[in-house]
């Protein structure tokens, strides 16, 4: 059994859906769960950075967390894993910056990632290709998962 809540990274597709109507309700019901403690939220100076061109209200809901939120800066170590994806061809460099948000997920040693990106990163080909280059790399699995496949529902078992 894990102590203390699950580390879980949000990528900045988590904090701008609390303003997409098809992603709002899983976000906000994700960040809710975040706020009663049953997550312990991680992200990054890379989402800040991305979110500095977002919408006021998305950058307000980022820093509405950022006092109880862990900030991950970028280390060597999570560039090299970067590259080791983009070597192993599990993105391409155009999306460089979604293999980083999956490498500092896992050079952190969170549980799993959150994000709405379905293209580059909760993607059916690609999780499998980034656990491999983790597990290469002597890093463990990370899941990767949509906000809406953590919630906790009451009748769960914790």
């Amino acid at each position: 059994m894990m102590k203390g809540p699950m580390r879980v990274y949000a990528d900045t597709s988590v904090f701008g859906g609390t303003r997409d109507t098809i992603f709002k309700e899983s976000s906000t019901a994700f960040l809710a769960q975040v706020r009663q403690g049953r997550f312990r939220l991680v992200a990054s100076e890379l989402v800040e950075k991305e979110l500095q061109s977002a919408p006021a209200p998305v950058r307000l809901v980022f820093e509405e967390f950022l006092p109880d939120m862990e900030v991950v800066t970028e280390s060597d170590s999570a560039l090299l894993l970067q590259r080791a994806y983009l070597d192993a061809g599990v993105v391409t460099p155009n999306w460089a910056d979604d293999a980083l948000h999956v490498a500092l997920a896992t050079v952190s040693e969170c549980s799993v990632i959150v994000s709405w990106n379905f293209q580059h990163i909760v993607n059916l080909k690609r999780i499998p290709l980034y656990n491999a280059v983790n597990m290469m790399r002597g890093y463990r699995p990370i899941e990767i998962r949509s906000p809406m496949e953590v919630l906790e529902y009451d009748d769960e078992v914790r």
